[in-house]
């Protein structure tokens, strides 16, 4: 069991790096007070590549992504989420009450100690306890302070909560998702939290870069906001340019005919033909007869019968089953993919062989992840350990930090680690 009434938890993950390659970004100290899925998802990829990240966490059951998705009454296979799992390896976890003087005293150790910081906690959370950036610059002047926010640190949203989904409704994502007339449907994916990741990831490694010429951190405001106007980006450029909003379209795309999903004998595929000579291609793969003629000759002439070109197309591949599509059309160099469940698609020997899947052992189990999504050749991201128990690490984590052990004992004394014995119980909420 984890420290300060914390959760059960698995008896036992692998406490030892796997690796002895080093990672570029070796040596870098990263601390992460941020939880569920957009600071995690990023923090993961820079304990991918090397550094040493310190995941902070609330004594008291930790990042709730550990238990997201589990019903009341029952407990996880491997003892916590598969959540919390693919986005936590390569972290050291240790219990901190933020809520008390004691807690943000360890915190502020840390950080005036480390390379990287990320929060994801509303606007003026951090500036509050003494742990904001401005407050920090002074006794770490190379600080790099990640701020990843749901609407920014300002402005007439900055106050309300948010989370994938609203900034999916709020950004247009969701009036684009969906069949024509109908209600509006989510992406069936954290896809702006994970966008968003990989955006802050960017601005850490160019803040990294930034310091070895300057010699000075600096801070970084990344956001849910962003990140889905990022993915909204030519909708938005469209509706500037020309006042065009667009509506849903099913999986059918405006750009260009073909370009959705078509049915097949036994499931679905995507084929998408935007040029003339891919069409070309498509059509003689498919059926010559039918396809490959003058009135869809072009660009324009497949948009201005698309409904007909799509009914022309499915016709075909109707008699087809998915793979024999793929077969026909792949060998042409023709955009087509069977449309794929999860487990098909995890299980796809491509994945492995692309370095898309990540092991490590946890709770007795070798567990897969899916790994960083980028490949280096002489500084490659691995997984060098587990996702953490809840504050699995406090001893090792304060002594790397240079707190002796008197000092360890005050400030357990005086509340740090146990949530509910510091006098301030104020806790700040994620963006």
């Amino acid at each position: 069991m984890g420290r300060g009434g914390a959760r059960p938890q698995p008896d036992d993950t692998t406490a030892e790096w796997t690796s002895d390659v080093a990672g570029a970004l070796d040596g870098i100290r990263v601390v992460d007070f941020s939880r569920v899925f957009a600071g995690p998802a990023a923090t993961q990829i820079l304990g991918d590549l090397g550094a040493d990240v310190v995941k902070v966490e609330a004594p008291l059951g930790g990042d709730e992504a550990r238990y997201l998705g589990l019903t009341e009454g029952t407990e996880p296979r491997l003892g916590v989420s598969p959540s919390f799992l693919a986005l936590n390896r390569n972290k050291r976890s240790i219990a901190l009450d933020l809520g008390s003087e004691a807690g943000r005293e360890v915190a502020r150790k840390l950080l005036t100690q480390c390379d990287i910081a990320v929060h994801n906690f509303r606007p003026g959370a951090m500036r509050k306890w003494q742990l904001d950036y401005d407050s920090l610059n002074d006794a770490n002047p190379g600080l790099i302070y990640g701020e990843f926010y749901a609407y920014g640190p300002s402005g007439p949203l900055s106050e309300i909560g948010a989370n994938d989904l609203a900034l999916q409704a709020h950004s247009g994502l969701m009036s684009l998702t969906g069949e024509p007339g109908r209600p509006p449907v989510r992406i069936g994916t954290a896809a702006v939290d994970l966008h968003g990741s990989l955006a802050l990831v960017g601005a850490v490694l160019a803040a990294l870069y930034s310091r070895t010429q300057t010699g000075k951190g600096q801070r970084i405001e990344a956001s849910l906001l962003l990140s889905s106007a990022h993915l909204m980006n030519y909708f938005y450029s469209e509706y500037w340019i020309d006042g065009t909003v667009r509506k849903p379209m099913g999986t059918a795309n405006h750009l260009s005919v073909p370009n959705q999903v078509f049915p097949t004998a036994d499931g679905s595929v995507v084929i998408i033909a935007p040029s003339d000579a891919m069409w070309q291609r498509c059509a003689q793969a498919l059926d010559a007869e039918r396809l490959a003629i003058p009135r869809y000759k072009t660009v324009r002439d497949r948009q201005t019968h698309r409904t007909e070109v799509i009914e022309a197309i499915s016709a075909v591949t109707r008699q087809l089953s998915s793979q024999e599509v793929i077969e026909r059309l792949g060998p042409v160099k023709v955009n087509v993919a069977k449309v794929n469940n999860a487990g098909e698609a995890a299980e796809h020997p491509q994945l492995a062989e692309s370095g898309g899947v990540t092991e490590f052992d946890y709770a007795g189990e070798t567990v897969k992840a899916v790994s960083s999504p980028f490949r280096l050749t002489g500084t490659p991201a691995e997984t060098r350990h587990a996702p953490p128990l809840l504050d699995q690490h406090r001893d090792e984590i304060l002594a790397d930090y240079g707190l002796a052990p008197d000092e360890i004992r005050r400030l357990a004394e005086a509340g740090a680690f146990s949530e509910g014995s510091g006098p301030e119980r104020k806790v700040a909420k994620a963006g």
